[in-house]
């Protein structure tokens, strides 16, 4: 039976020059639909899982072009509503071997920057779900954003939803005047599985753990004793090579069990973007589906198999992801 989750977040316009050129040396650009939370939603309901998704769109033909993708994966888009303001978007030079990769993000005052609460009945939204996932992305982009979604955090702890967040912090976000780590500390309070690590943990309590497996547990303790509302904590380790070489491992806390996952390594990767998205997506497939320690290894290689996908969205299926997660990383032509 398909399981019902929620995600709430900007859907954003990406623009890439083809290949891996720089903006300065084409004339032409390649763009796709994205944003963090709707990657999660799309990669979730790529994998049969029943996905609902919150946003504003403009409304102009980009907008519905944008609903016409989520919709093409099946995701109710009941609560996604229009207005005048621009689609966001963001470009993207893609980066080769030692040259990294660079963004310039155009989202400030777009459509989804000017959510405000009354839009949405989240008591309806939210019937049914197992899962309601957001992350550090949405509260930084404007208050409405912000008092959006902790509205809609207050009525999942109400209705006894589980709540998965992705903390991200985005230095270049948070220009209401809000301090975002305060923010991110008060919206994770509200939450109850925790997908980041130590960075992540730093930020939001202003500590310096190390980011060894030490530093990673006592990071853990210190964030469940201040969120007690936390009760796993699920890690996603990459180790960058190159742009073009990567490794991603998986580690966790639960009911003060550690366990970590093998390395996958990844080479010679063909995106990054929405790699992070694929870890949260398989961890809450994984969460619904197997044991917590199956589920951190599921993510790990959904995070794994999203680097040879271009784009922001991972398309693989599950059969796709337990293959790799498998052992079965060889390539072969499938026949």
């Amino acid at each position: 039976m398909a399981s019902k989750i929620l995600t709430f977040g900007e859907v954003i316009m990406r623009l890439s020059p083809p290949g891996n050129k720089t903006m300065r040396q084409s004339h032409e650009m390649e763009f796709f639909f994205g944003g963090t939370e709707l990657n999660v939603a799309s990669s979730l309901a790529t994998m049969g899982c029943d996905v609902t998704h919150i946003s504003n769109v403009s409304d102009d033909f980009v907008g519905e072009s944008a609903l016409s993708f989520i919709k093409s994966f099946g995701i109710d888009t009941t609560f996604i509503n229009k207005n005048e303001h621009p689609l966001g978007l963001y470009f993207l030079e893609v980066g080769s071997s030692v040259r990294a990769s660079r963004i310039a993000y155009n989202r400030l005052n777009g459509s989804f920057a000017n959510i405000k609460p009354e839009q949405v009945d989240w008591k309806k939204a939210l019937e049914g779900c197992e899962y309601f996932h957001w992350t550090g992305i949405s509260p930084g982009i404007s208050e409405g954003a912000y008092e959006t979604l902790k509205e809609g955090l207050l009525t999942a702890r109400e209705m006894g939803i589980e709540v998965t967040t992705d903390p991200a912090y985005r230095s270049n976000l948070w220009k209401y005047g809000k301090n975002g780590n305060e923010v991110l500390k008060e919206l994770v309070s509200y939450s109850t599985i925790f997908i980041g690590g130590v960075n992540e943990i730093n930020e939001i309590l202003g500590t310096q753990f190390s980011s060894d497996q030490q530093g990673f547990l006592e990071a853990c303790e210190e964030l469940k004793k201040q969120c007690p509302s936390i009760h796993k904590i699920f890690d996603k380790i990459r180790i960058g090579v190159t742009a073009s070489s990567q490794q991603t491992q998986g580690r966790a806390l639960v009911k003060g069990n550690y366990f970590e996952t093998g390395l996958l390594e990844v080479n010679p990767v063909v995106d990054r973007i929405g790699t992070g998205d694929a870890f949260a997506a398989g961890l809450i497939y994984g969460l619904l589906n197997f044991d917590d320690e199956k589920a951190l290894n599921f993510a790990n290689a959904a995070c794994a198999i999203k680097h040879t996908i271009l784009g922001d969205i991972n398309y693989c299926s599950t059969e796709d992801i337990l293959e790799v997660m498998a052992g079965n990383s060889g390539g072969r032509i499938k026949r």
